[in-house]
């Protein structure tokens, strides 16, 4: 069944979409919803008729960041929450890894805000859309706590020194900076979010299936190697996907002037 927190729905031609449904807590990630997002990644990743993700939120927001209230509820313990606070940023942080590592490009769809840990979703998907006005900040230090798990997500993104500066003022940028410095791909209308958001999945899910976990896997590989290393090691992705039946099928199709019979 649906986790009622998070909806996930098919949407054909290979898409898949989750929704963070909590309005009422501008998306918190909550206990709760941290978990809902696991379990439901584990499904995903083991599902190979799913070729694209789009993640969004539900109301007015994409997703605030952590849920405060439930971790000033965590200082109640008598270690004043260290047990507590070290639990949920590692949990936090296998859901962002999770996603990198998911065989599936995720797609993020922003509106409203994306902040903090919100923020650290949208830098953790591989692709990000976002409405016109949407504004994304990692501003923890506001309130004395500098996001710096998000901060991982955020510095594999854009520059040092624009990472830098959002974590050390908290001042939010809007949509057209954030695409400026890598944060995200593309703008939409707000009224032509979900279209344009769908538009690009369809275009993700149309490429052969099996070449687009590879070079997934390879890209974040690769990001972590030497330069050496990583010719080498791309090389050898490189000689797996070749070959592949489909991709022998993709060139001889190419070839010949006539659409691909892909099986994967």
């Amino acid at each position: 069944m649906t986790n009622p927190i998070l909806l996930h729905e098919g949407l054909g031609g290979g898409i898949t979409r989750l929704t963070l449904n909590t309005p009422g807590s501008l998306n918190a990630l909550s206990d709760a919803m941290l978990a809902a997002l696991s379990d439901r990644l584990v499904q995903i990743a083991q599902d190979r008729t799913i070729k694209t993700v789009i993640l969004r939120g539900a109301g007015k927001v994409f997703c605030a960041g952590h849920d405060l209230k439930e971790m000033q509820a965590g200082r109640a313990q008598p270690d004043k929450g260290a047990a507590y606070f070290a639990d949920l940023f590692a949990r936090c942080a296998e859901v962002m890894k999770a996603i990198t590592t998911l065989p599936q490009p995720v797609i993020a769809q922003a509106h409203g805000i994306a902040t903090a840990a919100g923020c650290q979703l949208v830098a953790s998907c591989d692709l990000a859309v976002a409405a016109q006005g949407t504004r994304f900040g990692v501003n923890g230090v506001n309130i004395g706590l500098f996001c710096s798990t998000p901060m991982v997500a955020l510095t594999r993104n854009v520059a040092p020194k624009q990472a830098f500066e959002m974590l050390v003022t908290g001042e939010f940028i809007d949509a057209t900076r954030a695409r400026e410095i890598g944060l995200i791909n593309r703008i939409a209308p707000p009224e032509a979010l979900d279209s344009e958001t769908f538009a690009l999945a369809q275009v993700v899910a149309s490429k052969l299936g099996s070449a687009v976990r590879i070079g997934k896997r390879a890209f974040y590989d690769q990001a972590q190697m030497s330069l050496a290393e990583a010719y080498a090691h791309t090389g050898a992705v490189m000689v797996e996907n070749m070959l592949q039946r489909d991709t022998d099928e993709g060139i001889r199709a190419f070839l010949e002037k006539r659409k691909p019979d892909w099986h994967s």
